[in-house]
């Protein structure tokens, strides 16, 4: 939006917060702004800059929140293992100016590049040309210091190599866990992400648990970590699996929260979901503010 360019009028009342969105300084494809700019949009109240293991796309999105009037929450979204699978936790309101916060987040950044190495040596052995630069080069831009290239990267490579029909088809071939390209490094505990958010004065969130097709494992990691809240409302999870996790937040007194997952569009197709198919009522941030930096019972 140029500068002095009015905004267009909105009818309806702003209603509705979406808590996951992803951009371009991990594995999404929109500037941070242009999330918010999507959000305003769509008649938002708020979206959550989450992207993985970087606070470095919350400055922008701030900015251009007090230009559209649309809360950002700065958010992350924290690469950790449990039972043998890749779990995420969800970190709202954390200060990203911690330094200590930003230390580790950066080696949680060289973890996932390893990662990132080894699917594709994975894909080579399966005998399918791909590079390292090839995914980078797909960005059509330079990587930032604090930026990192994640798994729909790769995905975006092998689509456009024909390799996958589309980004789910890379996912269930190759890079998802049990795909014939998956790999993972050595990752902190649920545990220790819910600490660390507590301590940059953020609050920990569960992502997407029904992704993980394990809810014992999910109740187990409720139980062990200091969460405070679980996305009970996400892209992904059908009402079945909806009213399941908001039966498990209730049972546990956790903050049920809600997000597209957005990663933007590619090939057409928007991944996961886009920005605002899945919401939650303002108080929800009014708990989430309450919750940070406090240890859950």
């Amino acid at each position: 939006m140029e500068s002095g360019q009015q905004l267009p009028s909105m009818v309806n009342i702003r209603k509705g917060c979406d808590l996951h969105t992803h951009t371009l300084a991990s594995d999404g494809m929109n500037e941070p702004s242009e999330n918010v700019r999507i959000a305003y949009e769509k008649g938002l109240h708020a979206i959550a800059i989450t992207d993985h293991d970087t606070v470095s796309g919350v400055p922008e999105a701030l900015e251009a929140g007090q230009r559209y009037g649309i809360t950002v929450i700065p958010g992350v979204e924290i690469s950790t293992m449990a039972g043998g699978k890749d779990i995420h936790i969800l970190g709202y309101y954390v200060n990203t100016e911690d330094q200590d916060f930003l230390n580790r987040l950066s080696n949680l950044r060289n973890t996932r590049n390893e990662r990132n190495e080894k699917i594709i040596r994975n894909l080579q052995n399966l005998g399918i040309q791909i590079t390292m630069e090839e995914v980078v080069s797909g960005l059509g831009r330079d990587l930032k210091p604090d930026e990192s290239v994640g798994r729909p990267h790769i995905a975006d490579a092998l689509v456009r190599k024909g390799v996958a029909t589309d980004m789910r088809d890379a996912f269930d071939r190759y890079l998802a866990q049990g795909g014939l390209a998956y790999a993972a490094q050595p990752r902190i505990s649920p545990q220790q992400a819910c600490s660390w958010i507590r301590e940059a004065g953020g609050t920990p969130v569960l992502a997407h648990p029904g992704i993980y097709d394990d809810d014992e494992l999910v109740r187990n990691i409720i139980k062990e970590a200091s969460l405070a809240g679980i996305e009970v409302f996400h892209s992904d999870h059908g009402s079945e699996e909806e009213n399941r996790y908001q039966k498990l937040a209730d049972e546990f007194g956790l903050i049920a929260t809600a997000g597209s997952d957005y990663h933007g569009e590619r090939q057409g197709v928007i991944f996961h979901g886009d920005i605002g198919n899945r919401s939650v009522p303002e108080d929800v941030l009014e708990q989430l503010k309450a919750a940070r930096g406090r240890i859950g019972s």
